[in-house]
């Protein structure tokens, strides 16, 4: 048994996976637009070209995503009560990798050297995702 987590970015699946794919080097697995659900009654009106299933990979970790719901306004898509943690190889790597995060987001806490790492911050992306950032 495995557990991925599933990320719905309320119509902004594929602008998310882009963004990721350029800061963190995320890997796509595989992605379906609903035009390609074999069901055409799955397929929202105007919603063709979304994301339907997305699978990316960052280093090692699978995350899933998808649209499912973008025709619904009040849906919108927002993340709270949880944190991805990503451990970058150096404090250069971790740098751009928060800087990536943070443009267009949100610094919860600034990176900066710490008691327990050399760096160590806090961002939630443009899509409202939280990241922590730290060297190993």
């Amino acid at each position: 048994m495995s557990v991925v987590t599933t990320l719905n970015f309320g119509g902004r699946t594929e602008e998310a996976v882009q963004h990721y794919r350029a800061v963190l080097d995320a890997e796509v697995v595989m992605l379906m637009r609903f035009r390609e659900c074999p069901n055409p009654s799955m397929i929202p009106a105007g919603c063709e070209e979304k994301i339907f299933h997305a699978t990316f990979r960052i280093d090692g970790t699978d995350l899933m995503a998808s649209d499912v719901g973008c025709d619904d306004p009040d849906q919108g898509s927002h993340f709270d009560g949880f944190a991805f943690a990503i451990r970058a190889t150096s404090v250069q790597d971790a740098e751009q990798k928060f800087a990536g995060l943070a443009s267009g987001g949100e610094v919860l806490m600034p990176l900066e050297e710490t008691f327990f790492t050399r760096r160590y911050g806090m961002v939630q992306d443009r899509f409202g995702v939280k990241w922590k950032v730290t060297v190993e």
